[in-house]
């Protein structure tokens, strides 16, 4: 029993030294933390960002995040032929337990129809106030930054300069029936660009030219980069898509031309659609996110984003970034409100589901 005893009375005093030099261990570490220094087990040391900008594009600057902050960065990509869709009905399902923090759109109507769905949150990045008003909402539900404009890309080889289109409307042309394409309107950009028709045209009107559209043939492609690839091929006469697919192809030397549609004093306006950032409702890491939002906004990320393949357009007041595509300071721009082309999104893509892909 004395045995017992001493054993036991021992292992008290191992413990108890344990407990005394953890305890000692923690106050010498709490002394010496830094906030330059983020302790990797706390949860704020990662940011899950649902992104549609393209992998290649977005990557390189989560990267930099990484090695700035400190913060991991989980990321999930969307897929071509999905794009944008793929991730906001992601967030759709996973609202009662949310695993993203921030949503990197490539476009702004769905950031605006998962505000209005009641998915995201306010939050106030200081970057924020360096964008111009129609670059933020509001209530601090969404952020716009780096510009892509819808052009039509024109295979030069093909296209006599004489009869190169300068409106959308001209992808009606019957000179070229068969021999025009657009990404599939359901997904990405091009379905936003559909719901802005809609908004701005009046849904007669919109109708009207997807019919006439239909009508000559259209081709229907996977994503805004296979049309500039198909241009590019001379598969295509022309097409529609965004100036960082086009841009692409006109800088690796094929016979190309980027076209501003209606962008003189007659038409319309080409529309220019910005990345917007978000922060999902209820997401893990909050304030993580809400550091990356901000970093996002910087000039140094839209510098990035201008100079790299993507010729992304900044939108910062007072940029020094020149940027390589043409801007909405040098075309007519369309006049959309996009608060109106989400309410329009249900409309346009039932309308195209059931009378432009049947």
């Amino acid at each position: 029993m004395k045995r017992n005893r001493l054993q036991c009375s021992t292992s008290r005093a191992t413990l108890r030294f344990a407990l005394i030099s953890s305890a000692l261990a923690f106050v010498s570490a709490a002394c010496c933390y830094s906030p330059e220094q983020p302790d990797q087990d706390t949860p704020q040391t990662l940011v899950v960002v649902y992104t549609a900008l393209d992998r290649g594009f977005a990557e390189p600057i989560l990267e930099k995040f990484e090695a700035t902050t400190g913060i991991k960065v989980a990321a999930q990509y969307d897929t071509e032929s999905t794009k944008t869709i793929g991730l906001v009905n992601r967030i759709r399902a996973e609202k009662n337990r949310p695993r993203c923090d921030v949503f990197w759109n490539n476009e702004i109507v769905n950031t605006i129809r998962l505000k209005n769905e009641g998915l995201l949150q306010p939050c106030s990045p200081v970057e924020a106030t360096n964008y111009p008003p129609q670059y933020r909402d509001p209530d601090g539900y969404w952020y716009g930054f780096a510009a892509r404009a819808r052009v039509l890309i024109v295979n030069t080889d093909l296209v006599p300069t004489e009869e190169r289109p300068v409106s959308i409307f001209d992808l009606t042309d019957p000179r070229y029936r068969g021999r025009i394409g657009i990404a599939k309107p359901l997904f990405g950009t091009t379905a936003s660009h559909m719901a802005c028709l809609f908004a701005t045209l009046g849904e007669p009107k919109a109708q009207e030219f997807l019919k006439r559209l239909k009508h000559n043939h259209v081709r229907i492609l996977a994503g805004n980069k296979t049309c500039a690839v198909e241009v590019a091929a001379g598969r295509l006469a022309f097409a529609l898509t965004d100036t960082d697919d086009a841009i692409i192809e006109l800088e690796s030397g094929k016979p190309v031309e980027i076209i501003y549609p209606d962008g003189d004093s007659d038409g319309i306006g080409t529309l220019f659609i910005p990345n917007t950032l978000a922060l999902v409702k209820g997401g893990p890491h909050p304030e993580a996110g809400e550091r990356l939002i901000n970093f996002l906004l910087s000039a140094s990320v839209e510098e990035m984003l201008a100079k790299g393949p993507s010729a992304q357009i900044p939108l910062r007041r007072n940029s020094q970034t020149l940027a390589r595509v043409k801007t909405p300071q040098q075309v007519k721009t369309l006049d959309v409100d996009f608060h109106k082309a989400a309410l329009a999104f249900e409309k346009a893509a039932r309308y195209i589901q059931l009378h432009f892909l049947d």
